[in-house]
């Protein structure tokens, strides 16, 4: 991996004084004569707004103006300086906000050797398929491709995610015989498939889950095994 420390230390710092401001203003909000409810929240607590404001930014950033995604990335990065004030008051393991950046950096560098280190990458292709080998460098105690990917993701955002896991131990889903042209025909037949579903008493997202569960059971025998199916078949049957 890229030492981390020895090109960060050349780029020059920019001042940010009104991110430095919406630190003072949480932190005064939270403070002892702030905000009461500001000060009783937990990272628990605060996980359903974090939520709520990424989905009001990816709203924004597909249908709303330019001023509509400044405004939801506010809400994002509040949310950001908000848990890690929570956290820089824990007893046990505090961190600031400071500490996230200090994270935060030192991962983006030790991810992008062929910038900061002597790696040749020169398309967004190479790139791509280096990542997770990177990834894979930092964190040598995950055993399994599906470690690290959330449980908590909607169904279909998911089912790329394990997708793209069992490619790479070389195990394919057989698409579809008709595959779609475009996105929009992708949507429409999702859509309809959805609309099917539901006339028949189905619930698409729970049954999508259920196939998931399958695949991602397979793909855990064939790491345990050491082999490699060549079908979803193969992997759930």
């Amino acid at each position: 991996m890229t030492d981390a420390s020895a090109p960060v230390a050349l780029l020059a710092a920019q001042p940010h004084p009104q991110l430095d401001q919406l630190i003072a203003v949480l932190e005064h909000l939270r403070a002892p004569g702030g905000c009461a409810w500001d000060a009783e929240q937990t990272h628990e607590s605060l996980t359903r707004y974090l939520v709520e404001e990424a989905h009001e930014l990816i709203d924004a950033i597909e249908r709303g103006t330019p001023d509509d995604v400044l405004e939801e990335l506010g809400d994002v990065l509040y949310q950001v300086l908000f848990h890690a004030d929570i956290a820089a008051a824990r007893a046990e393991h505090p961190f600031t906000i400071e500490d996230v950046a200090a994270r935060a950096t030192a991962k983006m560098v030790g991810r992008h050797p062929h910038v900061f280190g002597d790696v040749t990458a020169d398309t967004a292709d190479e790139v791509a398929a280096n990542w997770e080998t990177w990834k894979r460098q930092e964190k040598p105690a995950r055993t399994s491709v599906l470690d690290g990917v959330p449980t908590g993701l909607p169904a279909l955002q998911r089912a790329e995610k394990l997708l793209g896991r069992a490619e790479g131990l070389g195990i394919s889903v057989a698409p579809s015989d008709d595959p779609p042209v475009d996105e929009g025909e992708l949507g429409r037949r999702l859509l309809a498939l959805v609309a099917s579903a539901r006339g028949q008493g189905l619930e698409a997202e729970r049954a999508l889950r259920s196939a998931l569960a399958e695949l991602e059971s397979g793909i855990r025998r064939a790491e345990t095994n050491g082999e490699s199916p060549s079908t979803a078949t193969d992997l759930i049957d």
